[in-house]
């Protein structure tokens, strides 16, 4: 296993972090077949887990917690706050009132005393980037948190939340974690770069775009959208879409890459997302031990120039084939009133 300093704070973590997302209700619910991923991933070097409050409401963080008993100082842990926990007001969202209570909880489920990166899940333009920095520039000196990122920022949105730290003496984001796959190539164009000159770590998650690059959809196949991850977002997979259906032709000629190099699709992707200069490590969320056991027998794959230049043309650099995150959008897109004058200074115009 190799392993990368993270984001200049010192800490060394693998080039493959094991992401939890699928712990729970909405992947494994058996917490001790997730448990025995988490140990076989320790055993094969990963040092780095990375989990979030909202996966299957806190169960993800609770499965981690008990998993880690016992090898809690080998593991570099990250978990991440933002989406709401609970019905009510002032169950989600940047605001120091919610970080500092719900990283208590987090710590209470992960049954440790410290995490040692702390992520706000997305953007919450309700609050003040001063707030969300200076909340958790103090659970650093209280020793709750030992570094904080940010997770699928806008690159304006970091760069913002760099200058208001360095402007009022605040810690600043140490790391991204944007979505990075051969699908979904579009953070290229100004995230990663922005991370670079900022310094920043990168954590990658989606490698293998929403399952499209396991392997198992190919043109021709039947789908079934009742079952699997096609049951949680039947339209993301349904190959009469023009979206899906570009993706699947997609797929068809980087499957022939993978043949070429003698590699499997999945570990074509996992080892694309982790050849660009500014990632850290590249987040894999397998459901099953099976899963992690075949995404790292490629781990020590590495793609010549002439691969890249052949991933280049099928996909562009800076190019989403489709929108990757689902869960966040900017309110200047979801609110029209962002975007439109008042009536009444457009019939003056």
């Amino acid at each position: 296993m190799r392993y990368r300093v993270l984001g200049g704070t010192g800490i060394e973590v693998s080039v493959h972090c094991l992401g939890a997302m699928m712990f729970g209700a909405v992947g494994n619910p058996d917490h001790d077949a997730c448990a025995r991923i988490v140990q076989a991933a320790l055993d094969q070097g990963i040092n780095f887990v990375d989990t979030a409050d909202m996966y299957s409401a806190g169960e993800s963080e609770e499965i981690v917690g008990k998993a880690l008993r016992g090898r809690r100082d080998e593991v570099v842990l990250a978990t991440k706050v933002h989406f709401p926990m609970g019905e009510g007001p002032n169950r989600g969202g940047n605001s120091r009132r919610w970080i500092v209570r719900e990283v208590e909880e987090s710590l209470r489920r992960l049954d440790t005393d410290w995490i040692d990166l702390y992520q706000v899940h997305r953007p919450d333009h309700t609050t003040d980037v001063e707030e969300t920095l200076s909340a958790l520039t103090d659970l650093v000196h209280q020793g709750k948190i030992r570094a904080f990122g940010c997770s699928t920022f806008p690159a304006e949105d970091v760069v913002e939340a760099y200058h208001v730290a360095d402007r009022r003496g605040l810690m600043r984001f140490r790391t991204e974690q944007p979505p990075y796959s051969l699908l979904a190539r579009g953070v290229e164009a100004s995230v990663l770069p922005v991370c670079q000159r900022l310094g920043m770590g990168v954590l990658t998650w989606g490698p293998l775009a929403s399952g499209f690059l396991t392997g198992r959809y190919r043109k021709g196949r039947p789908v079934d959208l009742a079952s699997g991850r096609a049951a949680l977002t039947p339209a993301r997979f349904d190959p009469t879409l023009p979206v899906n259906a570009a993706k699947l032709d997609i797929v068809e000629r980087l499957v022939e890459v993978a043949d070429d190099l003698g590699c499997t699709l999945p570990q074509l992707a996992v080892a694309f997302a982790a050849a660009h200069p500014a990632v850290t490590s590249v987040i894999l969320g397998p459901r099953t031990e099976d899963q992690l056991n075949g995404l790292l027998k490629g781990a020590s794959l590495t793609l010549d120039d002439e691969t890249l230049d052949r991933l280049d043309v099928i996909v562009p650099p800076g190019t989403d084939v489709y929108r990757p995150d689902g869960a966040w959008r900017p309110p200047v897109l979801t609110d029209p009133a962002r975007r439109r004058r008042p009536l009444a200074d457009r019939s003056a115009a």
